[in-house]
């Protein structure tokens, strides 16, 4: 139906421009808000009514004619109605809606994606330092990520996935002092374990059983890899920088199994500390000192940063020497644009909104042609845990929440990524464990998943007794399948390539999962209203063909959600 859809546009668009030049490309369609008013509508005539200085029911008129004289409406068009002001509202013709089936089966997992751009985009997700566990949260960023990733591959792009970390400063010395101390036998809340708030060194103390862990293979010597780094332990106690090092190593393995079980994988893993060693951090500051966007002030220097928007002015570098957090990031999204990623994305929680205007002050400020709007954020907000009614909160292996492991563990990583993508990402969203492991409607994850294995069982037991081939379904005669319910399936499978669209423009990989539970509904109904395997073969193979096609579907839109299909449950 996407080819009938093109054709239709391209009929409306010379209908258009010969009412008024200019106007075709402005072609259009949108879902009619009533399904039984038809099947596509436009709403050009209203648009071009006032500039043209027309009455817009009598240009719908006018428009109408053209339409229905065009060969394409002709062939795929049953009825051209007029409502209100002067909406026009299309009924197809079954076979025009029949046609999306030989374009599902023919294009098989390709359906739904557009040919390569050219364009180059770069998504940084997770960017967790390894100063414990993935908790829930870093979940939902994975999950985003990824999916914001398929999406636009989707779309032609060549996407690249980075996760950036800071493998340095007061956290990860923090960390090392946490390990060392358990190293040396002790733990939380001997007398000896930093406690004072306002001892900048004891603040934020990592109390967490993994601590213990990472001391005693340290103490063993033993040798931890990861997917960037690799280190072997001394095992002498007063090595601090030993200690930090192979704690870094040791959790970034950790991280990495986290994301091993969520079946996400990144490009590169991009440290913090390389700016600073690569001499980028001082390159942005010249930079920016050079083009006259910096000045001192009470021992600091600062970004004119209200020049491009920023509510004030902001410090870059500190009285002490140091640079404040947003320098290098600016570094960093510099280097991504001298990688050629022409399009950044970065999914942060939303306490990074602050950082939103410095960081792109910065990058114009600098002048290096990155365009305005530079990177592209999407914000989501933390996750909260119920099971069994109450909220949970605490993780005896973190210490302090619950991990994205933990989760994966008491339901599931399809479960885990289908729930966390189900809701717009700065939207708050409590999971609950026991709906996730629910077998029943209610979850939607099983609900779409159930709906492709159903239709499996189907096929499966086609090729037992009849020996079928799906393959040999893009032939079939569709003509039989002519009920309302098959109808609305197949006008469904049609919007399936425009959502992915939408989707991946808005950042929006929640509009997936609403699609896939709307198409699991549609089939589920069309399942209860029509026996499949009946006797008559024209008619069973029109059937199967639907089927096969809803299922390669509901396997395409989980795959961009990094869910899988099975064929039995």
């Amino acid at each position: 139906m996407l080819s009938v859809k093109i054709e239709l546009l391209e009929a409306l668009a010379q209908a258009l421009e010969t009412l008024s030049p200019g106007a075709g490309a402005k072609a259009a369609f949108e879902s009619p808000k009533v399904a039984a008013h038809g099947d596509l509508a436009t709403t050009a005539a209203m648009q071009l009514a006032k500039p043209l200085k027309l009455n817009p029911r009598q240009l719908a008129e006018s428009l109408r004619t053209a339409l229905l004289g065009n060969p394409a409406f002709q062939a795929w068009v049953d009825a051209v109605d007029i409502a209100g002001p002067g909406f026009i509202n299309i009924k197809l013709k079954p076979s025009a809606k029949q046609q999306v089936l030989r374009e599902v089966l023919s294009q098989a997992s390709q359906f739904g994606y557009q040919p390569s751009t050219g364009h180059r985009m770069l998504v940084e997700f997770v960017s967790a330092n390894p100063t414990g566990p993935l908790h829930v949260g870093h979940g939902r960023q994975a999950a985003l990520g990824d999916a914001i990733c398929n999406l636009y591959a989707s779309q032609g792009w060549d996407v690249y996935r980075e996760f950036y970390y800071n493998d340095a400063g007061v956290q990860i010395n923090t960390l090392a002092h946490s390990t060392q101390l358990r190293a040396k036998g002790f733990k939380p809340g001997d007398d000896c374990w930093p406690t004072d708030p306002d001892n900048p060194l004891s603040k934020g103390f990592y109390n967490g059983d993994y601590i213990a862990d990472i001391a005693a293979d340290f103490l063993a010597k033993k040798t931890v890899r990861s997917d960037d780094r690799e280190f072997t332990a001394s095992g002498d106690v007063d090595a601090l920088d030993d200690i930090r090092l192979f704690a870094v190593a040791y959790l970034r393995h950790e991280q990495d199994l986290d994301l091993k079980a969520f079946s996400v994988k990144f490009d590169n893993y991009y440290l913090e500390s390389s700016l600073y060693l690569s001499g980028k951090v001082d390159d942005a500051v010249k930079k920016l000192h050079d083009a006259g966007k910096t000045y001192e002030h009470d021992g600091a220097l600062w970004l004119k940063s209200t020049e491009y928007g920023d509510d004030k002015d902001r410090v870059m570098r500190k009285g002490d020497g140091t640079y404040t957090y947003f320098v290098p990031d600016v570094a960093y999204h510099i280097t991504k644009w001298e990688r050629g990623f022409e399009k950044v994305v970065n999914i942060q929680g939303t306490d990074h909104h602050g950082t939103i205007a410095r960081v792109r002050a910065g990058l114009q400020a600098a002048g290096v042609g990155i365009p305005q709007g530079y990177p592209d954020y999407v914000l989501h907000t933390m996750v909260r845990v119920v099971r069994g009614g109450e909220e949970v909160k605490i993780s005896k292996r973190a210490g302090s929440y619950v991990t994205l492991r933990d989760l994966i563990e008491w339901t599931s990583k399809d479960a885990v990524r289908f729930f966390l993508l189900s809701r717009k990402p700065d939207t708050e969203y409590t999971f609950d464990v026991d709906l996730a492991v629910a077998k029943n409607n209610d979850n939607p994850v099983y609900y779409v998943q159930y709906a492709h294995a159903r239709i499996c069982s189907v096929l499966a037991a086609w090729r037992e007794k009849d020996g079928g081939d799906v393959a040999s379904l893009g032939q079939a005669d569709l003509t039989p399948l002519e009920s309302p319910q098959a109808q609305a399936l197949m006008l469904l499978l049609a919007k399936y390539p425009e959502m992915l669209t939408a989707a991946a423009v808005d950042f929006a990989p929640h509009d997936v999962t609403f699609y896939l539970r709307e198409l699991a509904a549609s089939y589920h109904s069309y399942y209860d209203a029509e026996r499949i395997l009946v006797e008559d073969e024209v008619v069973k193979r029109a059937r199967l063909a639907l089927v096969a096609a809803t299922a390669q579907v509901l396997h395409n839109g989980l795959a961009v959600l990094g869910v899988s299909a099975p064929q039995k449950m």
